[in-house]
């Protein structure tokens, strides 16, 4: 039997080991961030899936009764607060309601939808230039507040949020989806 020389090494050292584990220790925490991140993520984007069928859903109600666009009843000033309450129905029964009490009962109803299906929602409507007419633009805001999420998730300037939102609520800062339309 061969004796081995006294200089060998059989095995790795303490201090390999510990560096291995750092190195190791390191690549995890990356993972756990990603991690997070991307649980985050699918709730993110359904809100804004939610808060995109809301405002395509009220711009169809707007079509349905364009008449009552033309003559501005469908502009409606910012419905959010920052709050949770709930926002009160307008009622009529069809075919007793006149146009202008359906356009009511169409924006509290989106209004109740949007503060019922996002956190804290709110709606906005306007006409392009503060004209409303047969060929004008509306303009449709969507906005809520979703929950503290890491830095690279929290609202930014990025979102087109209209002046009334951006000048009022800062911290927080809520969400927008701005859909400008064409009756």
């Amino acid at each position: 039997m061969t004796a081995l020389p006294r200089n060998s090494q059989l095995g790795a050292s303490l201090i390999e080991v510990l560096v291995a584990i750092l190195i190791l220790s390191f690549g995890m925490l990356s993972l756990g961030a990603m991690l997070s991140f991307s649980v985050q993520m699918p709730k993110l984007s359904g809100y804004r899936a939610i808060a995109t069928n809301l405002a395509a859903d009220h711009i169809e109600r707007i079509r349905a009764n364009a008449g009552e666009f033309v003559a501005g009843t469908y502009n409606s000033g910012l419905s959010y607060d920052g709050t949770f309450n709930t926002i009160n129905l307008a009622n009529c029964t069809y075919p007793n309601c006149s146009s202008t009490q359906l356009a009511a009962m169409d924006i509290a109803a989106t209004r109740s939808a949007i503060r019922i299906e996002l956190p804290a929602g709110g709606l906005m409507v306007n006409c392009d230039g503060g004209v409303c007419g047969v060929n004008s633009y509306g303009n449709l805001w969507v906005v809520w507040q979703e929950p503290n999420t890491s830095v690279a998730l929290n609202a930014t300037t990025s979102d087109n949020c209209p002046t009334e939102v951006t000048e009022t609520y800062t911290d927080p800062a809520p969400r927008c989806l701005y859909v400008r339309f064409k009756i």
